[in-house]
């Protein structure tokens, strides 16, 4: 057991067993990169749109899933597969196109829950409500990449919408009861630990159904790395990276389920930092640091109260009764 909520633990008790992220490819683009905003995305974005790990788009959704399985089955003996839309902007479409891939997904009796990568300006009124039905039939939650809360931090890496424009977006899934996920990076360029915290408080305030916690790293395919290069902003060394995380574990709502703490960036594409690319060490010296706090441990029986008070807002167990 875990010193914080973690993904392993929360959704074995929430599925009643091991659950593994199965990650496909949609073949969505994304308004940040195809003109509509802008062409190069975010700048700490790859040429993979973030889904480095993804099954290969020129397979159908169902081929998709099936080739994940196999692969997956040699590292995990699952019994819940989750069907995560990892890379680009899953909801940039029309409604049909979105059915097309959604519906077929929300049928499969091998799928316990539907996890969307998305951004929240292609999440307009039509879209919510469709979601929104499609949560009435599996578990569903949408992962937004806030990353932070600086609205310097955010022109700068160009995500292409405000932070009042996120924040707004969080209300009116809030109102439609959807689950959603947040993505924050610390140590994109500039920002100090004032920066961080104030990124950490409004996660607390939100209480996101879950959170992801990534380091700033630099793949040298992406557009962070001519800018790294020219302006050589400071990169976060393990210790104050792994300290910051700490922080954030202690202070986000308890009931938030954390479904990272460290980049998992491709090895072959790293630039910087080194350090990152031993994930297993970076998490071992967090679950150390924990325990030397004498942190307490996630019992058994605070996941259970976790888990009902989740299923209490989950559109697809309140259809269950």
């Amino acid at each position: 057991m875990r010193r914080f909520l973690s993904f392993n633990d929360f959704f074995r008790k929430y599925f009643s067993g091991k659950s593994v992220k199965l990650s496909l490819d949609g073949g969505f683009s994304c308004p940040n990169r195809d003109g509509t905003l802008s062409n190069i995305g975010c700048v700490f974005c790859s040429d993979e749109g973030s889904g480095e790990f993804a099954a290969s788009k020129n397979y159908s959704i169902s081929r998709q899933i099936e080739s994940q399985k196999i692969f997956l089955e040699k590292k995990w003996k699952a019994k819940n597969y989750i069907a995560y839309f990892q890379n680009f902007t899953n909801t940039y479409g029309s409604l049909n196109d979105l059915r097309k891939i959604y519906d077929p997904v929300a049928s499969r009796n091998d799928i316990s829950a539907i996890s969307i990568a998305t951004r929240c300006d292609c999440l307009d009124k039509e879209k919510i409500k469709y979601l929104e039905e499609i949560s009435h039939k599996k578990t569903l939650w949408l992962e937004l990449g806030m990353q932070s809360v600086n609205e310097n931090t955010i022109k700068l890496i160009n995500r292409g919408y405000s932070h009042k424009f996120f924040d707004d977006t969080i209300s009116k899934l809030k109102d439609a009861n959807l689950l959603f996920l947040i993505h924050a990076i610390f140590g994109l360029p500039f920002e100090d630990y004032i920066d961080f915290v104030n990124t950490i408080d409004y996660i607390k305030n939100v209480s996101p159904f879950g959170v992801k916690f990534h380091n700033l790293y630099i793949l040298k395919d992406s557009p962070i790395y001519k800018l790294y290069k020219n302006k050589s902003f400071k990169i976060l060394t393990r210790e104050e990276y792994i300290d910051i995380v700490i922080f954030a574990l202690k202070n986000i709502d308890e009931k938030t389920v954390v479904h990272r703490i460290t980049g998992d960036p491709p090895k072959s594409k790293l630039f910087e930092p080194k350090w990152c690319a031993d994930k297993l060490s970076v998490i071992s010296k967090i679950d150390k640091k924990l325990k030397e706090s004498n942190e307490k441990i996630v019992t058994e029986d605070k996941i259970k109260k976790i888990v009902s008070y989740w299923k209490d807002k989950d559109n697809a167990f309140i259809d269950k009764g």
